[in-house]
């Protein structure tokens, strides 16, 4: 099938059809593999089409060959450079309540319900006439 093509290869393709999942590119004449839509680019797709047409030439790398039962995987993300994060500001959000109880956080239950006992026990005679 694909003496020829080796993982890890980095080829020129051609978009020959597109599905929800992912596009099938054509390598050559006779192997064609598919791009699933996580490999498409760097980030969230939600929609392949906003990135790929058919017909459009695109360099893919070669992730997987499955000779058994004639599938190749390919990745464009992995022939691109993975954009740069940005430091990002950091956001002014309003400081945690100053006036709840210093040890409030995550705690688990089991923790805090000791605690929770006694305050039910010490607030049981205010509701009582």
């Amino acid at each position: 099938m694909t003496m020829e093509i080796e993982t890890g290869q980095i080829l020129q393709g051609k978009v020959t059809g597109i599905q929800p999942y992912g596009a099938f590119v054509a390598l050559n004449d006779k192997v064609q593999g598919l791009v699933h839509i996580s490999e498409v680019t760097h980030g969230f797709v939600k929609d392949i089409n906003d990135h790929l047409e058919i017909g459009d030439e695109v360099s893919v790398k070669v992730l997987n060959i499955d000779e058994a039962n004639n599938k190749v995987s390919l990745s464009i993300r992995a022939t691109e450079e993975a954009p740069k994060k940005t430091a990002s500001k950091p956001q002014n959000k309003p400081a945690f309540n100053q006036q709840q109880d210093n040890n409030a956080g995550f705690n688990t239950l089991k923790d805090k319900l000791e605690e929770w006992i006694e305050q039910s026990k010490e607030r049981e005679g205010t509701f009582k006439n």
